[in-house]
């Protein structure tokens, strides 16, 4: 990494800190803090924030996990961070993502309707837009209304703008020396 990460427990504890370490902790749980943790742990209420609100995005929403998931994984290909597609693949599949369709979101072949549904292409062009020209055009947004709820549109918009977050923060800083590794699809 580019900075040394963050010490496992704080260094000078005091009761707020403390406190946020355990509720990373407690989000973690049963794993350890990971290394995303230990570079945002530099600040420990930024690193408060960020889990609440990362927390929030993975386990209160009303979007199914399997194209949150896509979504993801199409952002950690677009931004080329292996470490968020390393982390999040496994997820993607395990959400009931297709062994075929994660396989094309790592080619980006994200319009290949043979192996991937309507829902998929459309939460592929979804992600494509909002991460490389920030503006989403009306048409996706139209398809996505048709599909999905208001609060499911704005939860797969949060998911997106919070990946791309977290993509530029682990290139940026090279978390888990992963640039320039090649994204493999999980066993």
């Amino acid at each position: 990494m580019r900075i040394p990460y963050a010490p496992k427990e704080p260094e000078n504890p005091n009761p707020e800190t403390q406190a946020i370490y355990d509720r990373i902790r407690e989000r973690r749980n049963p794993r350890p803090l990971i290394p995303l943790d230990l570079a945002l742990l530099h600040n420990p209420n930024i690193a408060d924030g960020f889990s609440t609100l990362m927390g929030s995005i993975r386990t209160k929403s009303s979007l199914s996990l399997a194209p949150m998931e896509l979504a993801v994984c199409y952002v950690a290909v677009l931004n080329k961070a292996v470490y968020e597609w390393t982390a999040h693949a496994p997820l993607a599949l395990k959400a009931g993502v297709k062994r075929e369709a994660l396989e094309a979101v790592l080619k980006n072949d994200v319009r290949n309707t043979d192996v991937l549904t309507e829902e998929e292409v459309e939460v592929l062009e979804f992600t494509y837009q909002s991460t490389k020209d920030i503006e989403v055009s009306d048409e996706v947004m139209e398809k996505l209304k048709r599909r999905y709820t208001d609060q499911q549109v704005m939860e797969l918009t949060i998911t997106v703008g919070a990946y791309n977050m977290v993509s530029r923060f682990l290139v940026a800083l090279n978390v888990t020396e992963s640039n320039g590794k090649e994204m493999k699809m999980p066993e």
